[in-house]
């Protein structure tokens, strides 16, 4: 079969568009890319009838599966009724999305803002912090990714994509996981910090796993000096780790958490909520003219609703112990691999040479050679040295063997 009709171009025309027509900094995997086309599942399918068993989920978004019906048929319903609103006027699905988010965020958050990405939901969660404590300064985290934006720039520590030449200055990076590192720098500044920002698993930065006191330090340390903490739950989010939310593993509620990407299942959708007594500081008048639009709102709620009809927290937990299982089979048998780790379906094994250092230029190798076995995976990683795996957590137990099978083939 092949989907390559009279009107589709090639991957090479496509690229020539692509470096005359994007901007430079518009990058992408592989050397030789495909053309994809169409998605079913767990597959992306490329111009050309391939099938590629999706990995990477478009960084996490399609937990539920590409162009689920359960989820893309209420959207096709909505869009036929009812395609955009702002915020500004009262429609039905938005509010039903924030009343479903207050039931399963934990402890007392109730309140959201959407937006239409997760930058925006960032830069919302900072100004909350801001305006309720009457603080200027913010704390984030070596290797961190929180966006693209003024703001959400400016508190990403990972060097790849803090590309802003003249970053804020009121925010400081600590590096990830040293609470003791934290808890001196707020003995003399703590009186200045609106908030602690971070992402409870580190994504870009490599699938990083806290130590296990960390995140509960952080909630210690920020409340006694009256701070907030923020959780960038955009990544980890919507049962990535076999949680609604990665932040219970630790059991912590943050005052203020992100949410965005899996949320829609491929649709742009953003929020941040927080609590009642917070969101009384964020009065003055706010709106997103695509916050809240009705058809991402419908597709949000359609995935949770597919998430807990599926119990796809626990089909995260069952998967991703054995995937992390082939993994570490994969390091224990191959000097070319070191430190598998993840939790649910966020996993990342690193790229090493012969002297267990990374290995950037091996890890481009590595993706190239699973592409053209049918299996799409991702970089990340400071040193860009770390093969990840975030799949659909739909994943069946037969495109489980099958990934298992091809990562096999790497054993030395």
């Amino acid at each position: 079969m092949t989907l390559l009709q009279e009107n589709t171009m090639t991957p090479e025309q496509l690229l020539k568009l692509k470096a005359e027509y994007l901007m430079p900094c518009v990058y992408h995997f592989y050397q030789q890319p495909p053309h994809i086309v169409a998605g079913d599942g767990s597959y992306l399918i490329d111009s050309e009838g391939k099938r590629y068993l999706d990995c990477f989920t478009g960084v996490t978004v399609m937990s539920a599966g590409h162009c689920n019906a359960q989820i893309i048929e209420p959207v096709i319903e909505q869009i036929r009724t009812l395609g955009h609103t702002t915020s500004i006027y009262l429609t039905e699905p938005m509010l039903r999305l924030a009343q479903k988010l207050a039931q399963i965020t934990p402890g007392k958050l109730k309140r959201s803002f959407f937006c239409a990405s997760g930058s925006e939901a960032i830069e919302g969660a900072m100004l909350l912090a801001a305006l309720h404590t009457g603080r200027s300064e913010m704390v984030a985290f070596t290797d961190g990714l929180h966006g693209r934006t003024k703001a959400a720039m400016s508190a990403t520590g990972l060097p790849m994509w803090r590309t802003d030449p003249f970053p804020l200055t009121t925010i400081h990076h600590l590096p990830f996981g040293d609470a003791d590192a934290l808890e001196t720098f707020m003995k003399t500044h703590g009186h200045r910090i609106a908030a602690v920002i971070g992402e409870p698993v580190q994504g870009n930065g490599g699938i990083h796993i806290p130590p296990d006191d960390f995140w509960p330090r952080v909630r210690a340390i920020t409340k006694a000096h009256e701070s907030l903490l923020i959780l960038d739950e955009i990544q980890t989010g919507f049962n990535r780790t076999g949680r609604w939310f990665a932040c219970e593993h630790w059991n912590v509620v943050p005052d203020v958490m992100a949410l965005s990407k899996a949320m829609g299942n491929g649709f742009p959708i953003a929020a941040f909520i927080t609590t009642d007594d917070i969101a009384r500081s964020y009065t003055r008048p706010g709106a997103s003219t695509y916050g809240g639009n009705p058809v991402c709102a419908t597709a949000a709620l359609a995935t949770i609703n597919y998430h807990q009809q599926h119990h796809l927290d626990k089909q995260a937990q069952l998967i991703g112990h054995e995937l992390l299982h082939a993994l570490k089979t994969l390091a224990d048998h191959s000097q070319r691999f070191a430190n598998a780790r993840g939790l649910g379906l966020m996993l990342g094994i690193d790229v090493v040479d012969s002297s267990g250092l990374p290995d950037a230029a091996a890890c481009d190798q590595l993706l190239e050679q699973l592409k053209d076995r049918g299996v799409l995976a991702g970089k990340t990683g400071a040193a860009r040295n770390v093969l990840t795996f975030l799949p659909p957590l739909t994943l069946s137990p037969i495109e489980l063997g099958d990934l298992i099978h091809v990562l096999a083939s790497f054993h030395d």
